[in-house]
C-alpha cells in the first residue's frame, strides 16, 4: 500500500512539474531557439516568412546540407521513407512537431485525464488543433508499424484543412487511399498499415511532448525549422538558417545560369567555369545580372540585394 501511495504521489509531482506536459512553454521556446531574432507565432515559436517558403520550393537538398553543413548542422536531412505521397511534389512549411512513445497506462492515463480535465478528446488530436495554415506536421512515432497509426483519412483531411501541407511521420499510416485523394496531402511516412493504435485492450502510443525537440530518424528536430521535403528526402533547417539557404540557393542558380550561357557562347572554357572564378568573370557576371534582372527566374528585388553584396 505505502509503495501505491509513493508511485501515486510521485506521479502527481511529475504532472505538477511539467516532466509530462505536452506542450512546450514560451519560456523554453524562447530560450531554445535564441539564434532565431524574427518574427514568433504566440507560443514562441519560429515563424519564418511566407516569401521565404515560397522561395524554398525551388531549394535542392544539396543546396541546403552544404549551407547547413557549413554552419556546423551536420544531421538535418532524413532519407529512406518506406512510403511518400505525391512524390513528385515539393513540401515546403514550418514544423510543428509531436513526439509519441510506447504506451505504458500509468503515465498515458495520468496525461489522458488532464486533458480530459481541459477539454480534450484523443491524444492524437491535441497536436493536429494548434496546426496553422503553413504548417507541416512532423511527428515522431518511433516507427512502430503494427498497431501504431495514429493518422488516417480522417485525421490526415483535419491536418490538410488546417495546414494546407501533408506531413513528416516517423511510423505508420493507415486509411492510404483515403490519404492519396487529399489534393496536395505530399508527406513522408515511414509505413502502411491497416491497423489502428490505442484499439481497447492495446495501449499502443502516448502523447509525451508537442513542438519540444524531437526526432525524426538521425535528426534532431526543432518546432519552428523549415521542412524541405522532395526527391525522396526530408531537409529540417533551422529557422534561423532559412533566409541564408534560400539566398544562397538563388546565387547558386543564377551563378548557374551565366555560366552555362557564357560556355555556350565559347567565351570561357569549362576549367575557367569549374575553378574559382576570376576577378574578370566576377565582373562579367555582375554585368550580367544587371543586364538581364528583368528576365531571371530569380525576383528583381532579390537580385538588387544580391548585387548589393558584390564587390564586382
Amino acid at each position: 500500500m505505502i509503495k501505491k501511495i509513493s508511485l501515486t504521489l510521485a506521479l502527481l509531482l511529475l504532472i505538477v512539474s511539467g516532466v509530462f506536459a505536452q506542450q512546450i512553454s514560451k519560456e523554453e521556446m524562447l530560450f531554445l531557439t535564441q539564434k532565431w531574432t524574427g518574427e514568433r507565432f504566440e507560443d514562441g515559436r519560429p515563424k519564418v516568412s511566407d516569401d521565404i517558403l515560397r522561395r524554398m520550393k525551388q531549394v535542392t537538398h544539396d543546396e541546403a546540407w552544404a549551407v547547413m553543413k557549413n554552419e556546423g548542422y551536420r544531421y538535418q536531412y532524413a532519407d529512406g521513407w518506406g512510403l511518400m505521397i505525391n512524390p513528385d511534389s515539393v513540401l515546403v512549411g514550418r514544423a510543428l512537431t509531436a513526439t509519441f512513445m510506447p504506451g505504458r497506462p500509468d503515465i498515458h492515463d495520468a496525461i489522458d485525464e488532464r486533458g480530459k480535465n481541459e477539454g480534450k478528446r484523443g491524444q492524437n488530436s491535441w497536436p493536429v488543433d494548434l496546426l496553422v495554415p503553413g504548417d507541416v506536421y512532423v511527428v515522431d512515432q518511433f516507427g512502430i508499424h503494427n498497431g501504431g497509426p495514429t493518422i488516417g483519412d480522417n485525421v490526415g483531411n483535419a491536418i490538410y484543412a488546417k495546414s494546407g501541407n501533408g506531413i513528416v511521420y516517423d511510423g505508420a499510416i493507415r486509411d492510404i487511399v483515403g490519404l492519396k485523394e487529399i489534393g496536395s496531402f505530399t508527406s513522408y511516412v515511414s509505413s502502411y498499415h491497416p491497423s489502428h493504435h490505442n484499439q481497447p485492450g492495446d495501449l499502443n502510443t502516448m502523447l509525451i511532448g508537442i513542438n519540444k525537440p524531437t526526432r525524426i530518424h538521425q535528426v534532431t528536430v526543432m518546432a519552428g525549422d523549415v521542412v524541405l521535403g522532395r526527391d525522396g528526402g526530408v531537409s529540417f533547417i533551422p529557422a534561423h538558417l532559412a533566409e541564408k539557404v534560400v539566398v544562397t540557393s538563388e546565387v547558386v542558380r543564377l551563378r548557374d545560369m551565366f555560366g552555362h550561357q557564357r560556355l555556350r557562347e565559347g567565351k570561357y572554357t569549362a576549367g575557367q567555369i569549374d575553378t574559382r572564378w576570376s576577378d574578370e568573370i566576377e565582373k562579367d557576371f555582375s554585368q550580367w545580372l544587371n543586364d538581364h534582372i528583368d528576365e531571371l527566374p530569380i525576383a528583381r528585388e532579390q537580385i538588387q540585394e544580391i548585387l548589393k553584396k558584390r564587390t564586382w
